[in-house]
């Protein structure tokens, strides 16, 4: 990276109070051969980081990659002072950093966006639904819900059972129902047709996906008149609001969903539900 573009970088993120932190990787957990799990670790106390917020990665030694990559936070351990990472290898950012080793470092800006608001009554019967690596920020939405009193419910949706991410790690905090498409574990289908859904009145409903899960998932609330809030994962570069790669259509106008999400309530979105 140019100085020039470094001293930018510096400004736009001390301005908004973020941190660029050369973070050292204590693990990478390879998944299957789509997906790793990294963890990361600093000498000094990581900052305070919310369900829902992301953080942009920067790609050493890629002649093919410039920007950095946009990762949901998975996790953040702070008994071991780690943040985790569930990435899925789309393109040579993403391998590039699936091939890193511990003890090597890597360049975050983080905590960047949004964050998923808390419900107000522990009596309050939650579901998350994730489906394929979007259950990354249900997993850390998951865990500060638990903490929090409430007994949060997970829905995962996959092609296949190899593709259910983090599934034992779910069980830990809370109950766990989950489709695959072929058949392979849980109901057949999407989540959309769990059959949880018919048999369970939930208060309030978190999801991240695939767009065409997380539409058909705001109808369904919507038709049910339940509160919902999606996480969306439209295309980012910078993570600042600066190249305008990520705007989507609310009820606002024009937002950049780095900036002003990634999190949306449903009713916020011009979706065609």
């Amino acid at each position: 990276m140019c100085y020039l573009c470094r001293d930018y970088e510096l400004t736009l993120i001390s301005y908004m109070k973020k941190f660029i932190l050369d973070l050292t990787v204590t693990e990478n957990l390879q998944i299957n051969e789509q997906y790793v799990l990294l963890k990361l670790t600093s000498s000094q106390t990581l900052p305070d980081m919310q369900p829902g917020q992301f953080a942009e990665i920067r790609v050493d030694g890629s002649p093919t990659t410039f920007l950095r990559r946009p990762i949901s936070i998975n996790y953040v351990d702070k008994t071991h002072n780690e943040v985790w990472f569930l990435i899925r290898l789309a393109g040579d950012g993403t391998r590039k950093l699936a091939a890193i080793r511990p003890n090597e470092i890597l360049n975050v800006i983080l905590p960047l966006g949004n964050s998923f608001s808390m419900p107000r009554h522990s009596s309050e019967k939650i579901l998350l639904i994730g489906g394929g690596v979007g259950i990354a920020p249900m997993v850390f939405l998951g865990k500060e819900l638990l903490e929090k009193g409430f007994k949060p419910a997970f829905l995962l949706g996959a092609r296949s059972q190899r593709d259910l991410l983090q599934r034992e790690l779910c069980e830990t905090l809370g109950e766990v129902y989950t489709t695959t498409e072929d058949a392979s574990h849980g109901e057949k289908g999407y989540v959309v047709h769990h059959s949880i859904l018919h048999k369970t009145r939930f208060d309030r409903i978190y999801t991240c996906g695939p767009k065409p899960m997380m539409v058909a998932v705001a109808a369904y609330a919507k038709s049910k008149n339940i509160p919902c809030e999606v996480s969306l994962e439209n295309k980012m570069a910078c993570g600042i609001g600066a190249c305008l790669c990520c705007v989507e259509n609310t009820t606002e106008g024009h937002v950049c969903v780095c900036k002003e999400g990634p999190v949306f309530n449903i009713n916020n979105l011009l979706w065609q539900i």
